[in-house]
């Protein structure tokens, strides 16, 4: 999958777009969600331009097609430094993206424009068809279950209170938030008598499965994972491994995991996104890295994955 949407024939059926207003619940129509396009891979063959914003070309197409995060040209600067350089991506709905780099390559600050913690210099952000504004954030937040590395759970909660913050703050009872919490255990196995635990009672791998649960717990259709399996050992993090890609092939939500694992990346999702120095270096499957890297830093960066050695006989 190179990230792009596929082509149809030129007949496709094009819509204008009708962009329905962020709810506080993620109540998620599969024909209600605006499906934009943006200019630089605008799709060939396909009419009905709705409008155009800031150099960001919106198409709005049938159901079929639908994409959950736009960046079109978006650069951001850190201390004059480029943490994103003319980034151009899209992220089709219900698609599992592992966005890969070094260390300062721009990986998380990627993340964090999506979810609007940060905001370009530059460019154009899309959410379910919707431009990212100031006023819109906080809804827009709610549609995006977000984990971040060690789980950032707060350790005078308890794990089960932990995941009611934002539901009771949206006024769930606790009778709706105890079935959500179970339902979300019986996913990701954790033990239900986990959820009385403070966080300094669970190990590693339950807090990063109860940061998951915090994440789902509004049902969103997007989930955004910075560095998640990071922070553990390599049995733990194996494991973890194991049950994140069964969740996201049972969960059918737009993914968009960070990590410096190649390995992990492509054993997670069938997208790779190389990032170097704020910019897109390579974007496509792993073969395509491997058979046809986009230039020497990428085929430093796969082959700088070590092995075990060779036993000596």
């Amino acid at each position: 999958m190179s990230g792009g949407l596929p082509d149809g024939p030129a007949s496709a059926p094009v819509r204008a777009e009708t962009t329905a207003p962020i709810d506080d619940g993620y109540a998620r129509s599969k024909t209600a969600l605006p499906l934009p396009r943006v200019g630089p891979r605008s799709i060939s063959g396909r009419r009905g331009v709705d409008w155009t914003l800031k150099g960001c070309l919106r198409i709005a197409l049938l159901p079929g097609n639908r994409v959950m995060f736009v960046l079109d040209r978006v650069s951001l600067r850190h201390d004059r430094q480029p943490a994103l350089d003319d980034v151009s991506l899209d992220f089709a709905d219900g698609t599992v993206t592992a966005v890969i780099g070094s260390s300062g390559s721009g990986k998380s600050t990627l993340l964090r424009i999506l979810l609007g913690l940060e905001w370009p210099d530059a460019g154009a952000v899309e959410v379910a068809g919707q431009a990212l504004r100031g006023s819109d954030v906080l809804a827009v937040r709610r549609r995006i279950g977000y984990v971040i590395q060690e789980g950032g759970l707060f350790p005078h909660l308890s794990a089960r209170d932990n995941l009611a913050l934002l539901p009771r703050h949206l006024g769930w009872n606790a009778a709706r938030i105890d079935e959500r919490a179970r339902q979300l255990a019986d996913l990701t196995h954790l033990p239900i008598d986990a959820l009385a635990r403070y966080p300094l009672q669970l190990s590693g791998g339950q807090r990063q499965r109860v940061a998951l649960m915090r994440a789902l717990m509004l049902d969103p259709p997007a989930l955004l994972l910075d560095e998640p399996l990071g922070a553990l050992d390599p049995l733990v993090r194996h494991e973890l491994q194991d049950e994140l890609k069964r969740i996201f092939s049972a969960i059918d939500k737009t993914v968009v995991l960070v990590t410096h694992d190649i390995a992990e990346a492509a054993f997670l999702a069938p997208r790779l996104v190389l990032l170097h120095q704020g910019q897109v270096l390579q974007d496509g499957s792993i073969a395509d890295f491997r058979e046809r890297p986009a230039s020497a830093f990428v085929s430093r960066f796969v082959a700088a994955q070590r092995t075990l050695p060779e036993l000596s006989r």
